[in-house]
C-alpha cells in the first residue's frame, strides 16, 4: 500500500464497537471484494471491501473476518482468514500479509489461513445460534454484479440452515456514519492531496488546454503524495460539458471565456475526500459568471452553517432550497410566478439546482448514515450547491468536506483549498 500504517486501535476500537451491539450468541462474517476480470488474464485494480477494512484494516483480497464476541473458546472471539503466501506468490505478486503483519496491522491475534475455514468455522458454529450476514443497502445502491460476499452467504445459509440470520449493516451504517479522530485525520490527509492537486491546475490551467491534460495533472500530484489515484471518476467539465452533472469524458478542449468545472479528489488509505471547484480557463471570471458564482458560494456558505446536531438530512435539504430559491430570483433566473406555481415535489429551484446538497462521505464517497435520524457530531457531510445555466453555456458547482461540531459551525477539511472568486483570480494571474 501507498499510505503510512493505520493506528490498529482504530480497527480494535471499530470490531469493539460493533461487537456491543450484535446479539448474544451469534457470529458476524465479512469478507473481502473479488478480483474483478476484465478480459484474458487481465484483472480490474483491487478495491477492499470498506466494511471489513474498517473492521480490521486488512487491505488484501480473499480475506475473511469472523466476530464471535461471546464464544465459550476465547481464542475464537476475533479471527482472520488469509491466503497462505508463500515463495512463487512473493515473486509474482508480492509477498502477502503474513500472520504476524496481520495482528500488526488489526490488531487480531487468531489468524488462520484460508484452507482451515470450514474447520474453524464449524467449531464455532456449535457455539452460535445466529449468523450476522453483510448485505448492501446503502440508500443509493444498484449492485448488478454477484460479490464474494453474496456468494459466501449463499454458501453459509445451505450449509448451516438451522441457524437464525441477522443484518450487520444497520449496524455498520450507524457505525461508520460517525468519525473517529484517527479517520478524521486521514480524511484531513486525501484533502490535503486533493489541495495540493487543485493549487497545481491553477498555475496550468490556460485556453486551448485539454480536459485530459488537466486530470493528467491531477493524478500527478495525487499519486506522488501517496493517493492511489481520484477517490472517484473524476470530472472536469468545461463550458456548456458543466451542465451534465456526471460528465465524466474529460476529452475537450477548453475554451477562452470558459469556465470548467472541477468535481474531482483524492483518496487516502481508502478515505475519501469530494472537491468541487468553478475556475475561468482564461483566468478571469465575466461578470455574469461571477455573479452566478458568488450566489452559489452565498448559498454554499449558508447551508453548511444549518449543518448542527439535530439536524435532520431531508428537513436540511428543503431549507437549502429556500436559500437558493432567493439567489435564482436575484439573477433573474427565476420569478415570483414560477414559484408561487411551482410542483411541491418539484420545486422550480431544481431547474437550475437539481441534485442534493450534501452527503456522507468517509470511506465511501457517498458513505453510510442513517438519514432519517439527526445529525451527530463527528459526521462528516460534503456541502456542494450548484447553479447550471444550459442556455448561457456554463455551470457552477462549488464543495467542501466538513465535520459537524458539538458546538458551532462545521470544521471545514477543505478550508485551506481557494474557493473565493477574487482569489482564484489572483492565484491564476500571480
Amino acid at each position: 500500500m501507498k499510505y503510512h500504517q493505520i493506528d490498529s486501535n482504530l480497527f480494535i476500537k471499530n470490531r469493539k464497537n460493533f461487537a456491543a451491539a450484535m446479539q448474544p450468541k451469534s457470529i458476524a462474517i465479512f469478507n473481502s471484494n473479488d478480483i474483478y476480470p476484465i478480459s484474458a488474464d487481465s484483472t480490474m485494480p483491487f478495491e477492499q471491501h470498506r466494511d471489513i477494512f474498517y473492521l480490521s484494516g486488512v487491505d488484501q483480497e480473499e480475506s475473511i473476518l469472523m466476530l464471535f464476541p461471546d464464544c465459550p473458546n476465547s481464542a475464537l472471539r476475533e479471527v482472520l482468514f488469509l491466503t497462505e503466501t508463500n515463495e512463487h506468490i512473493a515473486v509474482w505478486e508480492g509477498e502477502k500479509l503474513t500472520k504476524e503483519a496481520a495482528f500488526k496491522t488489526s490488531g487480531i491475534k487468531t489468524v488462520y489461513w484460508l484452507q482451515d475455514l470450514e474447520k474453524v468455522l464449524f467449531e464455532m458454529s456449535t457455539y452460535a445460534d445466529t449468523f450476522y450476514i453483510n448485505t448492501n443497502e446503502h440508500y443509493r445502491a444498484n449492485v448488478a454484479t454477484e460479490t464474494r460476499e453474496d456468494r459466501f452467504t449463499k454458501w453459509l445459509l445451505a450449509k448451516f440452515p438451522a441457524h437464525s440470520v441477522a443484518k450487520s449493516n444497520p449496524i455498520l451504517q450507524r457505525l461508520r456514519s460517525v468519525k473517529d479522530p484517527i479517520e478524521l485525520d486521514l480524511m484531513q490527509q486525501a484533502c490535503n492531496i486533493t489541495e495540493k492537486g487543485f493549487r497545481r491546475i491553477l498555475n496550468f490551467v490556460k485556453p486551448d488546454v485539454w480536459e485530459y491534460e488537466i486530470e493528467a495533472e491531477l493524478l500527478h500530484e495525487f499519486v506522488r503524495n501517496r493517493s492511489k489515484g481520484f477517490a472517484y471518476t473524476p470530472i472536469i467539465a468545461s463550458g456548456n460539458n458543466a451542465n451534465v452533472l456526471h460528465y465524466v469524458e474529460n476529452n475537450q478542449q477548453c475554451k477562452n471565456g470558459d469556465l470548467i468545472l472541477f468535481d474531482i479528489a483524492a483518496e487516502y488509505a481508502n478515505y475519501k475526500s469530494d472537491l468541487s471547484r468553478t475556475i475561468p480557463v482564461s483566468g478571469r471570471y465575466s461578470d455574469r459568471q461571477k455573479e452566478v458564482y458568488n450566489a452559489v458560494n452565498h448559498v454554499k456558505k449558508e447551508a453548511t452553517k444549518l449543518l448542527v446536531p439535530g439536524t435532520i438530512w431531508k428537513e436540511y435539504h428543503k431549507e437549502v432550497g429556500d436559500l437558493m430559491t432567493s439567489e435564482l430570483l436575484k439573477l433573474g433566473l427565476l420569478d415570483k410566478a414560477d414559484v408561487q406555481n411551482e410542483d411541491k415535489n418539484w420545486p422550480a429551484y431544481k431547474k437550475y439546482f437539481m441534485h442534493g446538497t450534501s452527503h456522507n462521505i468517509g470511506l465511501d464517497t457517498h458513505d453510510y448514515g442513517l438519514l432519517h435520524e439527526p445529525m451527530q457530531a463527528n459526521m462528516v457531510f460534503t456541502v456542494e450547491p450548484g447553479i447550471y445555466i444550459p442556455e448561457e453555456g456554463f455551470g457552477i458547482r462549488l464543495e467542501d468536506d466538513v465535520v459537524i461540531q458539538q458546538q458551532g459551525e462545521p470544521f471545514n477539511l477543505m478550508g485551506n483549498i481557494p474557493i473565493e472568486a477574487d482569489e482564484i483570480e489572483d492565484l491564476m494571474n500571480s
